[in-house]
């Protein structure tokens, strides 16, 4: 028996996931949902400096809880995406206005806010993590959009600070193929479920 090619299987789950995903009915509810336990956690309730991410497509929706977010006492920075580099930089956001519409049309900072030294934030400064993705498994396995992105940010991100996705429970796989760079989640929590991954540590 030919044994199952990874990138196949990425490929076919990466395209289950998203159709999941679109179909995911009340997703504005269960978001909300999903950001409020997320909110309510001790780690969050601890963490002074909290990355969280401006929702794409038919991600967990965020950007209804971030003036909720920026209302608390930890600072709220989101990632915008530099294409030349293919990396994420990160923003400390501290108004919805700050935002437009930029790379895959993903709201982001302004242009000319992202050079204010005062709005420049570096990874090591992060204490805590909301992570988007494209589908999840029960130990914490991510498959993102397949460019890196995020992989490439979570690991310069101090190895004590907690990762925890936002997904629905309908982008939760039985196993999700990795590779030796892929970072695990430490929590992944659904409308459904917190289910406790292998982390970093791992």
């Amino acid at each position: 028996m030919s044994e199952v090619d990874p990138q196949a299987m990425k490929a076919a789950i990466r395209e289950q996931a998203r159709k999941n995903r679109v179909a995911q009915k009340n997703k504005e509810e269960i978001s909300r949902q999903i950001c409020e336990e997320f909110m309510a956690m001790p780690v969050y309730e601890a963490a002074k400096t909290v990355l969280w991410y401006v929702d794409a497509g038919s991600e967990v929706r965020t950007r209804h809880m971030l003036p909720e977010a920026m209302a608390k006492a930890a600072k709220v920075i989101i990632p915008y995406c530099i294409v030349e580099t293919n990396q994420l930089e990160l923003f400390w956001l501290e108004d919805m206005s700050e935002l437009v519409e930029g790379a895959y049309k993903i709201l982001e900072p302004a242009t000319d806010l992202r050079e204010l030294p005062s709005k420049r934030v570096q990874p090591h400064e992060i204490d805590l993590v909301a992570v988007p993705g494209t589908a999840f498994d029960a130990s914490g396995g991510r498959m993102g959009q397949g460019k890196g992105y995020y992989d490439r940010l979570l690991s310069s991100i101090r190895p004590e600070v907690p990762l925890i996705a936002l997904s629905f429970e309908c982008q939760i796989f039985p196993s999700i193929p990795v590779a030796a760079h892929d970072v695990f989640m430490d929590l992944v929590l659904t409308e459904q479920k917190t289910y406790k991954g292998r982390g970093r540590k791992g």
